[in-house]
């Protein structure tokens, strides 16, 4: 089975199967925004990758109401549940299906957002993917990804899987939700540690980097295109300003 038919078989479910599944759901979501630096009667253009069925937009939008959004992953019927998330507003929202490692003619963007995706990528495709979404970030951008963190040693990669398995069945998962769930991640995960992700986006061009938010195998990464750095609230140089 391929990716993209795996996620579409979930599609019916996985809104509510991912909240179960990762642990600080709100917490990562909620600080993504945070993080997020223009003001927030900003039209900002956002691209996301891996955009499954809107979630992270979701999440977006909400803080952005202007903002003018492309949805991008390989499982059309995926971005079919997005589609109907955001029909009350279709002229903000479009839609690509394809496969995020050929990026192309997509356009320019103040933000690149995604979430639990990246991982499928081997180790070369994310340093490539990287340095494709640098190119396509206007001066200031800034790229946000949340994603799989592999545990450094294999002893604490085993202690976080439990950890993470636990806290599944904690949250309600069923039986059969962590067997899919776990079938997924067999055949389609490919982790990378804390460090080579941060590296890479450096090596990408990258600025500010860092891994803002961690929860076990969750992580929230940040880089800003830095040749216009944007405003940030945690920067320095615009503390006497007013927040957005």
């Amino acid at each position: 089975m391929s990716i993209d038919q795996a996620f579409n078989n979930s599609v019916e479910y996985y809104d509510s199967w991912i909240r179960k599944a990762v642990p600080g759901y709100d917490d990562l979501f909620a600080i993504a925004g945070e993080m997020i630096p223009f003001a927030a009667d900003s039209a900002i253009d956002v691209l996301d990758l891996g955009a499954g069925t809107g979630l992270f937009s979701g999440k977006v939008v909400e803080k952005y109401p202007l903002g003018r959004f492309v949805l991008y992953d390989i499982a059309g019927k995926m971005l079919d549940v997005a589609r109907e998330r955001f029909s009350k507003d279709p002229d903000r929202f479009s839609y690509v299906v394809g496969d995020y490692r050929n990026l192309r003619d997509v356009g320019s963007f103040d933000l690149v957002i995604s979430s639990l995706s990246i991982h499928h990528l081997d180790d070369k495709e994310k340093m490539e993917l990287f340095g494709n979404i640098y190119e396509l970030l206007r001066g200031g951008g800034v790229f946000i990804n949340i994603d799989l963190i592999k545990g450094p040693t294999p002893s604490l990669e085993k202690f976080y899987c439990n950890n993470w398995l636990e806290k599944w069945s904690r949250a309600g998962a069923s039986e059969e939700e962590i067997k899919s769930g776990s079938e997924r991640r067999l055949a389609f995960d490919r982790e990378a540690l804390l460090d080579d992700q941060l590296r890479w986006l450096r090596e990408a061009g990258f600025a500010d980097v860092d891994c803002v938010y961690r929860n076990f195998k969750m992580g929230l990464f940040y880089g800003v295109k830095s040749d216009k750095l944007p405003d940030h609230p945690l920067s320095d140089r615009t503390r006497r300003a007013p927040l957005p």
